[in-house]
């Protein structure tokens, strides 16, 4: 049984609340650190330890989701873990946010590649993740921390973008702010929830919504 619409949109509901709140503290962080007028290298530092950690804590996150509700050989767990991962965490951190910055005309915008720029540390974080999560399968736990550490990354991608200047105004913070939740909410259900569950074999139990013991 493949995770149907009832399912994702349960997933989307209840993750709602969550993403909604830690966008308003990752605008909150934004806005500190404009008024601490903090260099630019400050937020590609961040972004540079979150991205890897986001895609460790995906391929964590999606491996032990598909190892507690199917069973493939270890080259199937390899990839689902690692697409599931990489892919997803750089449409989450990276071309999401980038898209905003794009439609924001950002003055430092670029759109940054970890696993690419950074291959030697993204990839085998990725390949650790998978190794653990079909080791010890604890899906809340790492799915909570990788939807964290999702927003910060998200966050980072565009702080650099902004660089050192002028205070956003109000209207740019709206749109900011929108993308950072998108950026978290759909990608983040998607690879640890409905992407893993494609791949279950026929007749293997969906879960009950993952973020409701959070």
């Amino acid at each position: 049984m493949k995770p149907n619409g009832k399912l994702i949109l349960s997933e989307l509901r209840a993750h709602a609340p969550f993403t909604a709140l830690g966008t308003l503290a990752g605008i909150a962080l934004l806005l500190a650190l404009f008024w601490l007028k903090v260099p630019l290298d400050f937020s590609e530092h961040l972004f540079g330890i979150l991205h890897p950690s986001h895609v460790f804590l995906s391929a964590l996150a999606t491996t032990a989701m598909y190892r507690a509700y199917g069973r493939g050989g270890w080259v199937r767990t390899l990839l689902i873990g690692y697409i599931g991962s990489v892919g997803i965490g750089t449409l989450s951190d990276c071309l999401i946010p980038f898209v905003g910055e794009w439609m924001l005309d950002l003055p430092n915008r670029h759109l940054h590649l970890g696993f690419i720029e950074h291959w030697a540390i993204v990839n085998p974080l990725a390949i650790a993740g998978v190794l653990l999560g079909s080791w010890r399968p604890h899906i809340n736990l790492y799915h909570g921390l990788h939807v964290g550490v999702s927003t910060g990354a998200s966050l980072f991608h565009m702080a650099m973008a902004l660089g050192i200047g002028s205070i956003p105004g109000p209207g740019m913070l709206v749109v900011i702010a929108g993308f950072l939740f998108l950026a978290v909410w759909v990608p983040c259900c998607t690879s640890d929830i409905v992407f893993p569950l494609w791949f279950a074999p026929p007749g293997a139990p969906l879960p009950k919504c993952s973020c409701h013991s959070h």
